[in-house]
Formats: C-alpha cells, sequence, structure tokens
C-alpha cells in the first residue's frame, strides 16, 4: 500500500493534479487526499483550485459540480458506476413537472442532484446550509428537491416557510429507524445521538443533535460527551474512531453504508491519475444554467459568515 500511496503522490505533483475525498469514502482514501470533508467543503475547494486535475473520491453528482466549478479543470471519478440513488430519483423532465404543479414558487435543490436537474432550479444547497439558504431567499415558500426529508427538517427549523418536497430520499439513511435510536439509547444510556436530516423525521426527533456529516463531526469533537451514536453513514465513524480515540462511537447499525460510495479505492485513483481516465463533462448549455444555483448558493454561504 505504501508504494500505491508514493506513486499516487508522484502522479499529482507531476500531473498538478488535486484529490478531493468525501467523508462516506474508505478511510484509506484519506492517505492521498489533499481534502476531506462534505459537498459544501468540496464545492468550494474545487471552486478554489490552482489544480489542472482534480479526482475526485465521490459520486457522479460530486464530480459534475467539480467541474461546473472549475469548467478549465480535468475532473476524472475513479469509478464511473459511483452514483448516487437519491440523484437517480428525478431528472430533467420529472422537476420541470413538479415545477409545472407549482407554478411560479423558487425551487431549491439539494446538491444531491444531477446537473440537469440543477439547470432548473434557482438555487442549490448542501445539508450544512439548507437551513440558511432557504432563510437568505427571503420567501414564504419553496419547492424542494429531490430529498423530502431534508426539505421537511428545514421546514420545521425555519417555521415561516413552507416547504414543498418532491418525493425523493436516501436509501442509505433509510435503513435507520426510530426503534434503532430507541435500543441504542438504552444500550448506551450516557450517549448523544447524532443524526443526519437525511433521516427519516421520527428518528430525527429522537436525536440530541442534528446536522451534516462535516456538523456531526464537529459536535462530536468539540463535545466535552465522551460517547455518541452516530446516525449516518459508516464512513463518518471510521474517521472519528481513527482520530479521537478518547471517546466512543457507535455506528447506529452497521448496514448504514452507501455503497456508491466505497467503491472507490486507492488503485482506481492511481488508475484516473495515470491514464486520465472517466473524465466528465457537462453539457454546455446545460453547465451554464446549472452553475448559477450552485454559485448562488457558495455567495449566501460566504454572505452568511
Amino acid at each position: 500500500m505504501n508504494e500505491l500511496i508514493e506513486k499516487i503522490n508522484r502522479l499529482k505533483k507531476e500531473k498538478n493534479a488535486v484529490v478531493l475525498a468525501h467523508c462516506y469514502q474508505n478511510a484509506e482514501i484519506d492517505e492521498v487526499a489533499d481534502f476531506v470533508g462534505d459537498s459544501l467543503y468540496l464545492s468550494q475547494r474545487a471552486r478554489e483550485t490552482n489544480a489542472d486535475i482534480i479526482v475526485f473520491a465521490g459520486v457522479y453528482f460530486m464530480a459534475q459540480t467539480a467541474k461546473l466549478l472549475s469548467p478549465d479543470k480535468k475532473v476524472l471519478l475513479p469509478r464511473l458506476e459511483s452514483g448516487c440513488r437519491m440523484a437517480d430519483m428525478i431528472d430533467l423532465e420529472q422537476v420541470k413537472e413538479f415545477k409545472s404543479k407549482h407554478p411560479n414558487i423558487p425551487v431549491v435543490c439539494y446538491i444531491n442532484s444531477t446537473a440537469e436537474v440543477k439547470s432548473e432550479c434557482d438555487m442549490c444547497c448542501t445539508s450544512s446550509n439548507a437551513i440558511r439558504i432557504v432563510k437568505s431567499m427571503g420567501v414564504k415558500e419553496v419547492l424542494f428537491l429531490p430529498d423530502t426529508y431534508l426539505g421537511k427538517w428545514v421546514e420545521r427549523q425555519l417555521g415561516d416557510v413552507k416547504v414543498t418536497t418532491y418525493p425523493g430520499f436516501c436509501p442509505t439513511h433509510l435503513q435507520i429507524k426510530p426503534e434503532d435510536i430507541i435500543k441504542a439509547k438504552e444500550k448506551y444510556p450516557n450517549a448523544k445521538v447524532l443524526a443526519h436530516p437525511e433521516c427519516h423525521q421520527e428518528v430525527v426527533k429522537l436525536a440530541d443533535y442534528v446536522g451534516s456529516t462535516t456538523g456531526i463531526m464537529k459536535y462530536a469533537i468539540e463535545s466535552d460527551e465522551k460517547q455518541f451514536i452516530i446516525a449516518t453513514e459508516k464512513g463518518v465513524v471510521d474517521r472519528l474512531q481513527r482520530d479521537y480515540n478518547d471517546k466512543q462511537f457507535f455506528l447506529i447499525k452497521n448496514s448504514v453504508i452507501c455503497p456508491n460510495m466505497k467503491w472507490h479505492t486507492l488503485q482506481d485513483i492511481c488508475d484516473a491519475l495515470e491514464y486520465e481516465q472517466h473524465e466528465i463533462n457537462v453539457d454546455e448549455k446545460i453547465a451554464e444554467k446549472a452553475v448559477k444555483c450552485i454559485n448562488r448558493m457558495l455567495e449566501a454561504s460566504l454572505a452568511a459568515k
């Protein structure tokens, strides 16, 4: 493995390449990643990078987003089959149909969507900034897609904005049931429950903290508590256990794994770099429209700081 890591690092230097890795990836990817984080953080790094090549260890829509934000860069996805089941729940025609049923209402798309879907939306958001983004729009009603659970969580948090949601969802997070939380709390009564807003509303209601992957990790790291029940993808627990062994982290259930996020290996990253294969491109007309809602998100996020 050390030889492979050395080869990847050499190729990165030779080709002026950067590796972006989502924190649901296999933890071994961190050995060669220049940046590890959630969708918002990685979008910001993609826009700011001076690299000629971006290798995105994530899923397809993330690599598309990187291409939208850095159209002059070569963006590589090590395994093309690394998609997102939530993003696949809505396509261009379906978003147009959704809008036609609710005319003249601004549309917010979760970043977990394709460039084609983004091209028909007014504003993008991530789980890190969804509340801030919807609030920043200053409207009384929005359409939200594709994740109904994140959208309804935003509605509850804001209280004064109606959020009409498309019926999409994350199959990985919906594996977590309220009874899983109840059993875990019985087993670890002193542990705080940290949950992702893609979880079912009844799960979220039982959590001590609800937030994005970065939010969950930040809460656990900064908290004085020593035990945490983690209700999100296994990659978060892997990194917390690796880096903070003075605390205990309990994955809510062993099946909470996104199969698409786990496709990439170090060898795949090496091959992508060496052969510059699996390049991601976006239709020019789609890209021109899609990048607008992402840039609005990034500008709103910056203004909120």
